[in-house]
């Protein structure tokens, strides 16, 4: 629950609506909900009022409403690297034939920020807009091994460190000893940690001066790649991101949210 009043409130019953990823009926967010009926109620106006909701009066469900739409493309375009790498995912994907993603951190876990399927795509959890976990991704822990130390310490307290495989990292202890690796070599690897089958090869996208920003990666199913087939991959994957980096810092990129990782 937020500790930011009113607002902070009203934001949390939002992301509460979002994460039905479909339209959603009162009775159900009050289940979840830890406002009373009337104050979950009053909240839901507000924001359905504010067009931050959509209300279907037929069906009785809220759903993320259309100013919210506008407000999300256009922090999109102005905070996101996606708008610069588009061109630079679309060439990498189609030499690769592989799925291209791009991710940004978000408060030490992994947000999806654009992503290219395969030629012959297989389903996996990623999704531009989606969030994963940092620990046990390749993204993850490509952009874990290039910030600063004092935001890696914070973000490594706030995993969770869920085993999803058996090859899953699963200590602090672990994961510092691959950053290590991964900031030795350039690149990490994805090693079926966090989907069975799923393997993939990913780079931090640095500015000229280091500056953590975001990662690429490639990834495909072990059915038809392996970790040798898309190391082979590094030095055009290491290439796209260098490209990335420069172009983003000639835009003046922002201040990327990693820079100040909140603790919870």
């Amino acid at each position: 629950m937020s500790g930011d009043g009113t607002v902070g409130k009203a934001l949390d019953v939002l992301e509460q609506v979002a994460a039905f990823e479909r339209p959603v009926r009162f009775g159900e967010l009050q289940e979840k909900s830890p406002y009373p009926k009337a104050t979950l109620y009053r909240f839901l106006q507000t924001l359905t009022n504010q067009g931050m909701l959509s209300y279907e009066p037929d069906r009785q469900t809220y759903a993320m409403g259309m100013r919210l739409v506008r407000l999300a493309h256009a922090a999109w375009t102005t905070s996101s690297l996606a708008p610069i790498a588009r061109p630079y995912l679309d060439q990498l994907s189609a030499e690769t034939g592989e799925t291209v993603h791009l991710a940004q951190l978000d408060a030490s876990q992994v947000l999806y920020v654009d992503k290219r399927n395969a030629a012959k795509p297989v389903e996996m959890y990623s999704q531009a807009g989606k969030v994963g976990p940092a620990y046990c991704t390749g993204v993850g822990k490509a952009m874990l091994a290039f910030v600063e130390d004092d935001v890696l310490d914070r973000a490594i307290a706030q995993q969770s460190f869920h085993r999803f495989t058996p090859s899953t990292l699963v200590s602090p202890e672990s994961l510092r000893e691959e950053l290590a690796a991964i900031r030795a070599r350039g690149y990490a690897f994805d090693r079926e940690e966090h989907e069975p089958g799923i393997v993939c090869i990913a780079v931090p996208i640095l500015t000229n001066g280091g500056r953590m920003l975001g990662a690429l990666s490639v990834t495909g199913p072990t059915s038809r790649t392996s970790l040798d087939q898309l190391e082979n991959l590094a030095p055009r994957v290491l290439e796209t991101a260098k490209r990335i980096g420069e172009e983003a810092e000639a835009w003046r990129f922002p201040e990327t949210r990693q820079q100040k990782v909140e603790t919870t």
